[in-house]
């Protein structure tokens, strides 16, 4: 079975969806952040695994739900904090951010039978998921991050090096207003939608309508 990883910063004003200001406030904005990370973990919680880890910067709260391993990010860009989860693991694992709230649990529920790695683009150019059947490390590090063309680097880099990828659905990230009344529409019902209308009440704003 797998382990999956999320990476995560804490929810704290300032430091997270910082594009969502304006028209959101940056406390607004960081419990929009919070509330998709809960449904996040709450969907790898729902998902069978063989360990639950969260690759956090910062600390914990009450948003996460029992039975997750924490620990640190190392420092570095992106590209070396994500190798660096892999890092950890012995068998296979799928590795996912907080920016997917629509996330589900037959989504992370991967079978690497016939396959090398597992990719899930994101609409933004990127992706919101990589699953890898033997972790190695150097597959991520010096991948360009959080560009238009860092899912299609990191395809090219698995397909590089020989591995047989399986596909995974494209899933739109929640980077603006206008991502997240979308992605809220995926996931009526979860906790950032929920969110998302208390914070559209307070402002008073379309939120991308």
């Amino acid at each position: 079975m797998t382990t999956l990883l999320v990476i995560a910063k804490e929810p704290l004003p300032g430091r997270v969806k910082t594009r969502l200001t304006p028209p959101f406030s940056p406390g607004e904005a960081a419990a929009l952040a919070e509330a998709a990370l809960a449904d996040t973990l709450h969907a790898v919680a729902a998902a069978p695994a063989t360990r639950r880890v969260l690759v956090l910067d910062g600390a914990p709260g009450p948003w996460l739900p029992p039975g997750f391993e924490v620990v640190p990010q190392c420092a570095g860009g992106l590209d070396v904090r994500l190798a660096d989860a892999f890092a950890r693991c012995a068998g296979p694992a799928l590795l996912i951010g907080m920016d997917t709230p629509q996330v589900t649990p037959e989504l992370l529920t991967v079978d690497f039978a016939g396959y090398d790695a597992c990719f899930g683009p994101a609409e933004d150019g990127g992706f919101w998921a990589l699953g890898l059947a033997e972790p190695d490390p150097a597959l991520l590090r010096g991948v360009p991050m959080s560009t238009r063309r860092t899912g299609a680097v990191q395809r090219r880099r698995l397909r590089d090096a020989g591995l047989r990828v399986r596909e995974l659905p494209r899933l739109r990230d929640v980077d603006t207003a206008a991502d997240a009344v979308a992605v809220a529409a995926l996931a009526p019902h979860g906790r950032f939608a929920a969110r998302l209308a208390r914070c559209a009440a307070r402002t008073g704003s379309g939120t991308g309508r």
